[in-house]
């Protein structure tokens, strides 16, 4: 599941564990941006405090593994190049891009976005009651789902945390205390403290990604939000 996640929340959980079940896949692998170019005008939190966040969000499913590819490599982050150096990785595995429906609506003004159909099936999740559009894009590798959680939304949590308000039952318990023990969000304006994990980027006592391999030949659902 790519995205910002600024931060994670259930929303981004219960969509990937709806597709996991409906498409049968055996591991859905969260991608955290590294700098997403469609977001160059705001403030978004270091990379690091949102992949920590994001392992500690996701470690309880052992269907759920986060990946740092995009973090680690250099300058804006595009789809196409995460698709690319994920297919790299995996080269026999079966991919899946689960996004926004909204954002899914733009994909044609991504980076070679010519070349995205060759490289994953796309999914667009939204919430009910919002009206669904395909226009334009090939119907043999895009689904499109409701999903109710996908009211929740990255923007409203982090008003919520800069007004005083809570964010429990929002986002995970473990994101909750992280983002209180760093401050994100607490001052729009300025930046959190940096994150300095030892390990291999793995801070002492946070929980590691667990890495299931239940066929030779695995399906991956990605699940990044715009041409993030």
């Amino acid at each position: 599941m790519g995205g910002t996640f600024d931060p994670i929340h259930h929303g981004h959980l219960v969509a990937a564990s709806e597709v996991q079940s409906l498409f049968d896949l055996d591991e859905v692998l969260f991608v955290p941006t590294g700098e997403p170019w469609q977001k160059a005008d705001r403030h978004v939190s270091p990379a690091e405090h949102r992949y920590l966040m994001t392992v500690i969000a996701t470690a309880s499913n052992p269907r759920f593994t986060v990946s740092r590819v995009d973090i680690d490599r250099p300058g804006p982050t595009y789809t196409i190049d995460t698709l690319r150096d994920i297919r790299a990785e995996r080269p026999g595995d079966e991919l899946f891009f689960i996004t926004g429906a909204d954002a899914l609506a733009e994909i044609l003004s991504w980076k070679d976005a010519e070349q995205l159909w060759d490289l994953a099936h796309f999914i667009g999740v939204t919430r009910p009651g919002h009206e669904l559009s395909d226009k334009g894009l090939p119907e043999h590798r895009v689904t499109l789902q409701e999903v109710p959680a996908m009211a929740i939304s990255s923007t409203d949590c982090r008003a919520r945390v800069a007004d005083g308000e809570p964010v429990w039952y929002l986002v995970p318990d473990g994101v909750v205390q992280y983002i209180n023990k760093y401050r994100l969000y607490a001052d729009p304006r300025g930046a959190p403290p940096p994150v300095h994990p030892p390990n291999d980027h793995y801070p002492h006592g946070a929980p590691l990604p667990v890495h299931r391999q239940t066929h030779q030949q695995k399906d991956h659902a990605l699940l990044p939000q715009g041409d993030s």
